[in-house]
């Protein structure tokens, strides 16, 4: 895999970079009070706050992430887009407005508009704060994969990289320059995402490997002397490792042939090699290539966008899926072997490579996500907040149908990106999140240069987002509302800034430590925990007149526990501890279909008990 720094990339790069910490020291000098650094003062447009809405809500899982996802397994991919745009539906009919009119700085503001409880405002902050951690991992773990392809250092480089410039944004204007460098992002990645879309189907689809994508050889057994032969029990294949030139490599068995792998080695020493030498080395080659077109065919140049589908349905694609990777252990050394595996193209365009539906753990874990989805989106503390930064309800309503559109034109344009990567041959194997940069590199150096600025500023934009949520909930929730500080407007600002800080460097040491994991994925949770800590609050005070303080709190607590619960404990999660998969207390990985029911059922009732405690006339905050 070819990773090395392209002069054009870095130039454009750092120019993005300096425009962006420039709007911020200018709009550093309008957000001297509360109001303006956490809420951006109520005066954005409802069309600008729309677009930056898009921006927030394209992150690093959506661009890096579905991208990344669609390229290695298909239709599955595709299902987080249309969860993610569904949840806005909840967004516009339930929370929008409410979320205006209640609230101020917040989402605990408009929890505890009539109660003025403390339980709600501890509860509340708690689940911003857990909510915006596991959220800020993909965005980190997406910007440590950017960067390597970009400037040709270290993944942990891009992760620090990311962490200083945002904390810079946010300590300097707060919730304003957030806005703008989620405004203008969020612009770019529609217009620049189209063009590649564009780029995908007038290339069309051929069977000609370019140089860049790996073409597996064979070669006779009898020709070689092997150095070692392992028998894999996953996979059921035989593989044998041959020495040429110092170097080292494995290859598949079959028969008296052998097929050649590609390989990652983790050395005892700690050192990891790539088909037996340095990354640098560039013997690591991109994947994915299209093995058969319809009716013979070996090119069909450009094509329209139904043309495409029908051409990949009747086509079949080279593929080397997760399942098919040989772990295998030899003199020390850890050796993840990647599998070629033949697919046809209507199985792709269908769910089943990834979510198994045919068992009942993978349906279980196909609806638990789907709920997630769809009820996180309204409950993202960085989301909620935006509403707060217009200036009535009616532009609250405005912006959210703006997001919708954007964010519905943009999530079409990942089926294009994704699937052009599959059959172009630009999958990195150690990093499926680099996809749709290394799919746009295969067009032009610049267009690389700018997608990778653009998606850099996507990880930006997001992360500033969640800060200054994580940075409201310790000011204004804990320390000024929860333990009475008396905050001035200069003290809660001040104090904002510090948490910014704080949660900055947790994001920095989480995302190195997730590095590799795919970032869609990895928010999967996050909208797990969001919807079980969050929507049931925000949905019973909105329709229950029995919603107690007491039943809030609780509903976020056990909401929140219940889905970290069994994330943490979930086979997913064993396997990142370096622990068998097959020993988790259980196999589901989404806890949403159990942590949801639970957080509402908890509210329901606890309330009732507790409705007795309720204060006659409620007060407000």
């Amino acid at each position: 895999m070819n990773y090395v720094a392209n002069p054009i990339a870095i130039a454009i790069f750092l120019a993005f970079v300096g425009f962006v910490l420039g709007m911020s020291f200018y709009y550093a000098r309008k957000s001297k009070s509360a109001s303006g650094y956490f809420a951006a003062g109520g005066s954005i447009h409802w069309f600008v706050n729309g677009i930056a809405f898009a921006g927030d809500y394209l992150s690093a899982a959506s661009f890096l992430g579905i991208c990344g996802m669609i390229a290695t397994m298909g239709y599955d991919g595709f299902l987080y887009s249309i969860g993610y745009l569904a949840g806005w539906i909840v967004a516009l009919f339930v929370v929008a407005e409410p979320m205006k009119r209640l609230g101020k700085y917040t989402f605990a503001d408009a929890l505890d508009f009539k109660f003025n409880s403390k339980g709600i405002q501890l509860m509340a902050a708690i689940s911003t704060l857990v909510v915006s951690i596991f959220y800020l991992i993909p965005q980190m773990v997406g910007a440590g994969s950017l960067i390597t392809p970009l400037l040709g250092l270290p993944q942990w480089i891009g992760v620090v990289m990311v962490g200083a410039i945002v904390i810079t944004i946010v300590a300097t204007a707060g919730m304003t320059s957030t806005t703008y460098v989620q405004f203008l992002k969020g612009g770019l990645l529609i217009i620049f995402s189209t063009l590649l879309s564009v780029a995908v189907l007038h290339r069309g689809l051929s069977t000609e490997p370019r140089p860049e994508t790996f073409s597996p050889q064979t070669i006779a057994l009898a020709d070689v002397t092997p150095s070692a032969e392992i028998a894999d029990a996953k996979t059921g294949l035989t593989f044998v490792k041959l020495e040429k030139d110092g170097l080292s490599n494995w290859w598949i068995k079959s028969g008296d042939m052998l097929e050649e792998a590609q390989s990652i080695t983790r050395t005892a020493a700690g050192e990891t090699l790539y088909n037996g030498a340095p990354k640098t080395a560039n013997r690591f080659k991109s994947v994915g290539l299209v093995a058969k077109l319809p009716d013979g065919q070996t090119k069909t140049g450009p094509v329209g966008v139904f043309k495409y589908f029908s051409t990949i349905q009747g086509s079949e694609i080279v593929r080397y899926p997760a399942a098919k990777v040989a772990k295998l252990v030899v003199g020390g050394e850890t050796v993840s072997v990647y599998c070629p595996v033949i697919t046809k193209g209507e199985d792709l365009l269908v769910p089943g490579q990834k979510f198994k539906t045919k068992d009942g753990v993978g349906k279980l874990n196909f609806i638990s996500l789907m709920l997630a989805l769809f009820f996180g989106t309204a409950s993202l503390p960085h989301i909620l907040i935006r509403y707060y930064t217009v200036p009535s309800q009616r532009d609250a309503r405005k912006s959210t149908i703006v997001a919708i559109g954007s964010i519905g034109f943009f999530y079409v344009l990942t089926l294009f990106m994704g699937l052009g990567a599959m059959t172009l041959g630009v999958i990195d194997l150690g990093d499926d999140n680099m996809s749709a940069p290394l799919l746009a590199k295969a067009f032009s150096p610049v267009l690389f240069a700018i997608i990778s600025a653009i998606a850099f500023a996507t990880v930006l934009g997001t992360v500033s987002g969640l800060i200054v949520a994580a940075s409201g909930a310790v000011a204004h929730d804990l320390m000024d509302k929860f333990l009475r500080l008396k905050m001035s407007d200069h003290s809660k600002v001040k104090a904002g800034k510090i948490a910014a800080l704080s949660v900055g460097v947790i994001a920095i040491i989480l995302g190195i430590l997730f590095q590799g994991m795919n970032v869609s994925f990895l928010v999967g949770w996050a909208f797990a925990v969001a919807a079980s800590a969050n929507l049931p609050s925000i949905i019973m005070l909105l329709f229950w007149k029995r919603t107690t303080a007491k039943g809030i709190a609780w509903s976020i607590g056990v909401g929140m526990v219940s889905a970290l619960g069994i994330i943490l404990t979930s086979p997913d999660m064993y396997a990142q501890y370096g622990l068998d998969k097959t020993t988790a207390l259980h196999q589901l990985n989404q806890p949403g279909i159990i942590s949801i029911p639970l957080s509402f059922l908890t509210l329901v009732i606890v309330s009732l008990l507790s409705r007795k405690d309720q204060p006659a006339t409620p007060r407000k905050s």
